[in-house]
């Protein structure tokens, strides 16, 4: 006998509809799953008999066919357990197929008949193709997240009486709630550093990557901690994505809601491509560039990074995405995100303090070469950050508070999306003339800049952007000034500027 059963795969971080069918027919005791499973997949074998005879009903000792279609979607996990279930009991007359109704199901099955969430739940009942979903009771939350009608269960053999009529059926997910907020660190609590945290609020304000370099101690890691208290609230449709994102990867917590703010991620420099960028062996799951997105991604000493894995981010800097291929899937992953990297300008670390710097002319260059020269042309802001005077430490007053400069960041950000932007380091390059004009000062200086072949076409763009954003704070609507370019490229210095006379 056949049984058609809905379910749901994931492939990224997208949710892609399967029909889960199970065929039960004459012949020697088989169990064969097809359709481009994985391991986990093949795997279900045992976890299905075991949760069958725990749960009171028999295993058939016929041959069984699963078919997971279609085959051209490659399936990863143990999510099919609990349909590949139900087919087997509505295949062998233990369910009537009258009981199911329109509904699809997702959720893996332990040994003792339990139900179990799996990573991706939100993309997966996002994409079922029925009007319910029953998923385990402990992923129900997470479920409703996609906005579908949601039905739980805790057991298999709960789950069997709910379909048959013979016990009602649990309690649906409680409503969506906002998830608690978690203090962020202030920006008040960082002393001196003026031109660094004038740089940390203008990539905040347009959404500018930004790279600090200065020797231990600076505070580049404290001001890069709290750039995302100064990032407003993520939209509807930007908390879905990124909560969709953290589901795939398992790491939405106990907590479950949206993510409404922005999230902050800080890979050691340690970090493999795979782990940055995303992939791996058997489930392509989503890297930290990905888990940040509409968020922020701290490197801290990012001179330490391998060069391989700076340059990989090369390619979503630019796109937003990130596709990850394999020999026979491939998969793609949101990552538009405002990079922020800090680091030392030399091995010793003290090569902006005149006469302090113990490195080598040999050193400093091959530290300089850790990164590439068309990944540091993608950085909007470059900031050198020297030493902090003692003065400033012990008598200077604290600086406007991170609430303070969030209101000044938003109203920049409600002035971009008037020109229909979300921040200005997304406008368009064909737009830059009405979105960003200049004044005739400003685009003599521009020329001049040009013309000594200090800017490339890339950095022109990036400057006139960061022009439009200082413009902004400053409270001017109209062309950007010649002041406002001069701002905009006094925060992207060249590269030797930056690290210090060797």
């Amino acid at each position: 006998m056949l049984a058609i059963i809905h379910s749901a795969a994931l492939d990224g971080i997208e949710g892609k509809p399967v029909r889960v069918e199970v065929h039960v027919s004459s012949g020697l005791p088989a169990f064969n799953v097809v359709g481009q499973p994985d391991a986990a997949c093949r795997e279900a074998r045992d976890r299905v008999r075991a949760a069958l005879l725990s749960s009171g009903f028999a295993w058939p000792l016929q041959r069984i066919t699963v078919n997971l279609a279609p085959g051209s979607v490659r399936k990863v996990g143990a999510g099919f357990d609990l349909p590949i279930a139900i087919g087997l009991l509505v295949a062998t007359g233990v369910v009537g197929a009258d009981c199911l109704g329109d509904c699809s199901f997702i959720g893996e099955l332990g040994l003792d008949g339990c139900l179990r969430g799996v990573p991706g739940i939100i993309s997966m009942v996002d994409r079922a193709p029925t009007r319910a979903v029953l998923v385990p009771a402990a992923a129900g939350a997470e479920a409703a997240l996609a906005g579908r009608r949601v039905q739980t269960a805790t057991t298999l053999r709960g789950l069997v009486a709910a379909l048959k009529g013979e016990e009602p059926w649990p309690a649906p997910p409680p409503p969506l709630t906002e998830g608690r907020r978690l203090p962020e660190p202030d920006l008040a609590e960082v002393r001196g550093q003026p031109y660094g945290r004038w740089a940390i609020e203008v990539a905040a304000a347009g959404g500018h990557h930004l790279l600090m370099v200065g020797p231990p101690g600076a505070g580049k890691t404290m001001l890069a901690q709290r750039l995302p208290g100064l990032l407003p609230d993520l939209s509807d449709q930007e908390a879905m994505d990124t909560t969709r994102v953290w589901s795939a990867a398992s790491m939405l917590g106990d907590e479950v809601s949206l993510i409404r703010r922005p999230p902050l991620r800080t890979p050691h420099h340690s970090a493999s491509i795979p782990s940055l960028i995303g992939g791996g062996t058997y489930r392509l799951r989503p890297g930290e560039i990905s888990l940040a997105h509409n968020g922020v991604l701290l490197l801290d000493e990012m001179a330490e990074f391998a060069r391989p894995v700076l340059d990989g981010l090369r390619q979503p800097l630019e796109d937003g995405w990130v596709t990850v291929s394999r020999a026979r899937w491939v998969s793609r992953f949101p990552a538009r995100f405002l990079l922020i990297g800090a680091t030392n300008p030399c091995p010793c670390g003290f090569g902006l303090t005149k006469g302090s710097c113990r490195c080598s002319p040999s050193s400093r260059l091959r530290y300089a070469q850790r990164m590439s020269g068309p990944l540091l042309d993608r950085f909007d802001l470059r900031v050198a950050m020297p030493k902090t005077d003692v003065a400033d430490l012990m008598g200077v007053p604290c600086g406007d508070s991170t609430a303070v400069v969030a209101r000044r960041v938003a109203e920049a950000r409600s002035m971009a999306r008037a020109r229909g932007v979300a921040c200005n380091a997304r406008i368009p390059v064909g737009a830059l003339d009405d979105l960003a004009p200049l004044t005739q000062g400003a685009g003599l200086l521009l020329t001049r800049r040009l013309d000594a072949g200090r800017l490339n076409p890339r950095g022109l763009h990036r400057v006139r952007r960061v022009a439009r954003t200082v413009a902004d704070l400053d409270g001017h609507s109209g062309p950007v000034r010649q002041e406002d370019v001069a701002a905009a490229l006094a925060l992207r210095p060249d590269e030797e500027s930056l690290r210090g006379a060797a």
